[in-house]
This record gives structure tokens, sequence and C-alpha cells, in this order.
């Protein structure tokens, strides 16, 4: 028998396939060659495919496998001692070994990968990404299985090298053979030479090195940065003492190099500048050592004003303020310091006066309270130095805030995840002339790489509209198309109507009927996990037989609807987080969702935008997005903080099309034109969430489809409000 005689599937996926099974076991008893290359290995993963090794071993054949850094002592050592074994002892028969019972295989891994290496059928190799051996990451996962007669079966997707990704996982493949077709070849020649390169170490940016070279510091530096390398410092009261007056850094605690050097670089440029910071990197730490830094120039004598978005926020920066020896005054209206006002005052004046040890102060509050009349007379009454620090600064670009960025503060800094403004240059180069240059721009991608946040798994979910929505949505678009303005330079606007219309199918957009039953089916195989977000439009579904501008009383929110699914028909334990439930509320969600025996699930809408830190989040369902970088970018922020025995993340990403896919060749023109607006600005920001995601090429494939039969070329993605293109019908 050969590999072209076997029932090979183009792909394999969920719980209900077992791809040990029903693909790797039959192709490797037919195979000569093994070539492997994957994100993470594990010994475990030989008592899973046992079988299939035997008849590889009876062929003669041969293993190579390429691997990150992610190793467990156990295997490290058995690598160590194969290795060690190969020159220096008599072969023993692999074969024998092999044809003891299945459960010795379960015990006896770690003897089975030694001597599969010792015996000379398995080689390893390390790959890491350059210039950052110590933590950056290598991702691929990519397989190649080849017999005696040249046939080749190429295959590629989320499937890491473990028993558990076999057996308990949702994992899913892609599966292309050689005798095929053509298409196939070229993407098995293609994913040959890709092995093939990191193999001999000629892939760019990649170094690959073979196990013995490797050294065990390099390899324990790596798994460590992996579990724990940016993990919230824990105090002690000890750790807490006062040491004077002005902000301290705590005893103990240690700046990453990166922090230091933004730190360092807003000191060069006059303490002003901007840290422009991925969500998860530690924005509020390196802020407030900058604060301390300042602090300790000025021996103290110093008016710190924070500002955040949201009570949230403010509360988040409260537990980080009081640990860098700084008791806050906190400013909003549902404040704990109901006499915040007064102390307030009281703290300018004695600054004013300069008496003794109350020379500092810091005062944090909300954007709505820092905008506030009675707030802005108090800031305008400090002499003394000041430094206003801005949390999620992007925000004080609109014009209501912006207006409020004062002269008289002559320390500056801002904190951002997202600092261009969407469709907003105005507002952008209104921060950048108020605060300066970005002191550092750490980017999601490099906080992945360097383990800072979590790898994650992507997947698109492809939902259509309904008959009746797709009907409302072309009928607003014609509505939208009549309010377009475009002025004697060419610039399209809309006018206040049309805004409001675009409103409306947005929300329509997001509130898809046809989403609800398909959360069902991608969140069944979660039913019994925790730590799952899944976050809801602001929008209700609705009957769209009514008048395109009637909203009834009776339209049910997507996030009630989504809680009774889940808790009432799934029997989960779920809880909405909205603007709702008050901070207390939100602490008591927030560790129990964490500890999870008592609640799987949290429902959210838009106050997970913004800075909330649940790093226990594992898995999200993410059934309304905007076209807005800024929001998605900070939705799969919240996604990706890393957290205790949280290896990597699933996201998925429900896509919405105007019709489906073998639909659209039946469209007019006009509708294919008015569809392709919104299938556009939706495959933009599902293409920047596959692009780092594990399964980048699996995520992309099915993308692929959807941009071949709309016929959108990369050049479309630029992010235009989907009225701009309107002009042209």
């Amino acid at each position: 028998m050969s590999l072209d005689s076997l029932d090979i599937k183009p792909e394999y996926r969920s719980l209900i396939h077992h791809i040990a099974d029903e693909f790797l076991i039959p192709a490797l008893n037919e195979a000569i060659v093994y070539d492997r290359a994957v994100g993470f290995f594990s010994s475990s993963i030989l008592s899973s495919i046992a079988a299939g090794i035997d008849g590889l071993a009876r062929n003669n054949g041969k293993i190579r496998l390429i691997a990150s850094p992610f190793l467990s002592d156990e295997d490290i050592e058995a690598m160590k001692k194969g290795y060690e074994n190969r020159n220096d002892i008599i072969k023993r028969s692999l074969l024998d070994d092999l044809l003891e019972p299945r459960n010795y295989f379960e015990q006896e891994n770690l003897n089975l990968l030694a001597n599969l290496i010792s015996d000379g059928f398995l080689d390893i190799k390390i790959a890491f990404m350059e210039n950052n051996m110590n933590r950056g990451m290598y991702h691929e996962k990519l397989g190649l299985i080849e017999d005696k007669d040249g046939n080749t079966i190429a295959f590629s997707g989320s499937m890491n090298e473990s028993e558990t990704a076999l057996s308990v996982n949702y994992e899913a493949i892609d599966v292309f053979c050689s005798w095929n077709n053509s298409s196939d070849e070229r993407r098995i020649a293609t994913k040959r030479n890709a092995f093939d390169a990191i193999w001999n170490n000629c892939e760019p940016n990649i170094i690959t090195l073979e196990f013995p070279d490797i050294k065990e510091e390099i390899i324990n530096r790596y798994k460590r940065s992996k579990v724990d390398y940016f993990n919230i410092p824990k105090f002690s009261a000890n750790d807490l003492k006062k040491t004077g007056i002005g902000a301290a850094v705590p005893q103990g605690f240690v700046f990453h190099d990166y922090q230091i050097e933004a730190i360092n670089k807003w000191e060069a440029n006059g303490y002003r500048g901007i840290f422009d910071m991925a969500t998860g990197t530690g924005k509020t730490y390196t802020g407030l050592g900058a604060i301390t830094r300042l602090s300790e120039k000025l021996q103290g004598h110093l008016a710190v004003i924070i500002v955040c978005p949201y009570q949230h926020l403010v509360e988040q920066w409260v537990e980080d303020i009081e640990k860098f020896n700084m008791n806050p005054i906190i400013g909003y209206s549902a404040s704990s310091q109901k006499d915040w006002k007064n102390r307030l005052e009281k703290a300018i004046r004695n600054q004013k006066l300069k008496v003794k040890d109350s020379e500092f102060f810091c005062f944090i509050c909300t954007n709505a309270t820092y905008s506030s009349d009675y707030v802005q007379d108090q800031l305008n009454k400090i002499k003394g130095d000041c430094l206003f620090v801005v949390d999620e600064a992007h925000n004080f670009g609109a014009t209501n805030l912006s207006e409020l960025m004062n002269e008289k503060f002559q320390y500056r800094l801002a904190l951002s995840a997202t600092l261009e403004r969407h469709h907003d240059e105005e507002g952008t180069q209104k921060l950048y002339d108020y605060f300066g240059d970005k002191c550092i721009e750490y980017t999601l991608e490099r906080a992945i790489e360097e383990g800072k946040l979590t790898r994650y798994k992507y997947y698109p979910v492809m939902v259509e509209l309904s008959d009746d929505e797709q009907k409302k949505y072309y009928s607003l678009t014609k509505e939208i198309i009549k309010q377009l303005k475009v002025d004697k330079n060419g610039k399209v606007s809309l006018t206040e109507k049309g805004k409001r219309l675009c409103l409306m199918r947005a929300r329509l957009v997001a509130a898809a009927k046809n989403k609800i039953a398909e959360l069902r089916n991608q969140i069944s195989p979660y039913i019994d996990d925790n730590h799952i977000l899944v976050y809801c439009g602001a929008a209700s579904i609705r009957d769209y037989s009514s008048d395109i501008y009637e909203v009834s009383d009776d339209d049910l929110r997507q996030i009630d609807i989504v809680t009774d699914l889940l808790g009432n028909q799934l029997d989960m334990k779920v809880s909405q987080y909205t603007s709702k439930e008050d901070i207390n509320e939100r602490q008591v969600l927030k560790k129990e969702f964490a500890v999870g025996d008592k609640l799987q699930v949290l429902i959210a809408i838009k106050c997970l935008d913004e800075g909330v830190n649940i790093p226990s989040i594992r898995t999200a369902f993410i059934l309304a997005s905007t076209t807005n970088p800024k929001e998605y970018i900070q939705r799969r922020g919240r996604v990706l903080r890393l957290y205790e025995g949280k290896d990597f993340a699933n996201i998925y990403d429900f896509i919405t099309l105007p019709q489906g896919l073998g639909n659209v060749v039946a469209s007019t023109e006009q509708e294919l034109k008015m569809g392709k607006s919104l299938v556009k600005n939706e495959l933009a920001r599902a293409f920047e969430f596959a692009r780092l995601a594990d399964n980048y090429v699996e995520a992309n494939m099915k993308l692929d489809e959807i941009r071949d039969i709309y016929n959108i070329h990369d050049e479309d993605y630029d992010y235009m409000e989907e009225f701009e293109s309107y002009v042209k019908f």
C-alpha cells in the first residue's frame, strides 16, 4: 500500500474527528518521512500515535521535528539522554519496544522519546526568533508525510504535537495530497520549501539550532518567560512602607528594560511624551515609574493630575498608585472619598503655601470630573510644578477635551494602546502637539513575540443576514446614499440624517439574528468550560418588517437574548458585565470569574473596550465589532493578558456577510457594490486578527474564500468609511 490508497479528507476538525486514528496513524504506517514543525511539542504525543510510529519504523523511516523551546524538564532530559546515547551504546531494537501493549507507551513516553533519538529515527531542532533567543517565539504548525513512491501529504492548522491537542482540544487541520491536483501539489511544494529552509537555518528572522547545541540555560530562561515573565508583582506590607515625600518605587519591584528605556526617553524629552503600549504590557506601571522619576528629580515638590475615561479605570489605578507611596485624592461622582473636593482644595492650598510635608499630592479623576467647571477652577489655582497624566489619551483628541489640555501643566504624559484617532487626523495631531513625541511604541505583535501577551487562535465565524435584514440593509444603504455631500475639494461627508441612518445600519449588522444560532453551535464544545467572554453589541434584535425609522420598545437587546440562551437554555453559569453593575458588583464578578466554579461566562458590551483588567479570559466570542481599529484592537488585548495556566486564548469573531457566499453570484450589480463595502470592513478586521494568530494559515484560507468571491484586493483595505465608496454609485 501507499499514501494515495488511503481515504484522506481535505480537513479534520472538532472533537468529532480523532485526528490520530483517522489521519496520522494510517498515514504514518505507509510513510518513510515525517517532517513536523510545531510551536509546542510534548512526549505525550508518542502514546497517541505509537501505532503509526511502529509502521514508520518498520519502513526504516525518519522523523524530523522543529519545535520552539517550550519543553518540559522531563522532555529536555529525555532528549539529552537520547543524543548522549546515540554514539555511545549498541543500538537496541526499537521495533521490539514498539510491539509492547499500548499502555506501555502511555507510561513510557520519555523512554520512547530517548530511544527514538538514540536509534536514529528522530532528530530534533529548536527554532528561535532572531534577536530574541530568550523570549521570541516560533509559531509554525505544519507537517509533511512522504511514502516510498514519492507521494506526499502536507497539513497545517491549529494542532500542536501533544496528546491533548489530538484527543482533548478542539483542533483543526487542512490536508493537501500531491496526487489530487496541481493546486495541492503547489501548496505542498511551498510547505516543503518552508520546512527545509527552517531545518537548514536558512529562513529569514528565524534561528534554528540542533538540540545538542542548545544551552539548557537558554531553554530554561525561555520556559520561565512563557509562564511568568510579566505577572503583576505581589507586595507585602513591608514593601509598601512610607519612604518620605513623593512617589517611590516599592521595594522588590523591578522594571523591564523597555519600560526603563521609555522613562529615560521621556526624561530626556523634558518630561513630556507618549507611551504607546499594547494592552497588557505594563502601561500603568511604566506611567507610575515616570511619575516616580520626576518626583525624585523635584524632591517631592510636585502635583500629579491623573485622568482616566471611566470610574472603573480610576479604581484600578488607585490600587497601583498606593503601592508607589502615594495617597491619591479620588475625584468622581460616586467616589468613596465623599470629601474629595475639600481634600483637593486643601492640597492645592498647602502646596501653594509650601506647608511642610505637603508639597506633593496626587489627584485622580474621570474625564467627566476633569471637565467640570469646579475641577478646572481648582486646577488653575496650582502654582507649583505639575505633571498631567492622561490614560487612554486618544479620548483627549476630541474637541471638548482637547480644549482642556492646560498649557500651565509643564510636565505631560499620555498613555494609550491606540493613540491614533480613527478618521480624525486633526484630533491625533492635537495630542502630538500637546504631549510631544512617542517615547515607546510597544506593539501587540512584539508583546506576543516577547511573551508579555499570550498566544491565540483565531476562528472567523461567517454569519449571513436574514432575508428581512438583508432587505433592510440595502434599503438603509440607498437612503444613506441620498444623504451624501461632496464639497468643492472632493471631500465626502454625510448629513446628520445620514449619520443616524449609518448608526441604524451598524446596529442591524451588530445584532443580526443568525448570530444567536451560530453562537449556540460554536459555544457547544465549551459548555462545561469556564473563563469565557461573550462580547455583544449595544443593539437590539428587531422585526425588520417595520418602517426603517421606527424602533419598538418590544425589541430585545442582543445581550439579553444571549444571556437567556447561555443561562437558561444551555444551563451555563453566566452574568452580564455592563455599565449597570456598580464598581463593587464588578469586583465580585471579576473574582468569581477568575475562580470559575460559580461563574463560567461574562456577557459584556462596551465597558470592556478600555482598560478593564480580567486576565483570566481564555475564550472570547465577539458577536459585534466595529471598523474602528482602536476598538477592536483593545477588545483583542482584553483576551490576551497573561494568566496562570493560560497557554493560549481562543477568539471566535463573528463576520457578518450580506448573504451566503453561494448566493453572491445572483446579486444585482448595485447589491454587490453595497454588500462589498460591508465585507471589506469586516475582512479588514479579520485579516488583522488572523495575522498574529497561531492558526493564521487556517484562518486566512477561510477569509481568502470571501475575498475571492467578492473580488476584493489587498489595496482595498484602507479603513474608509463605507459611505465614501458610495460616491461612485
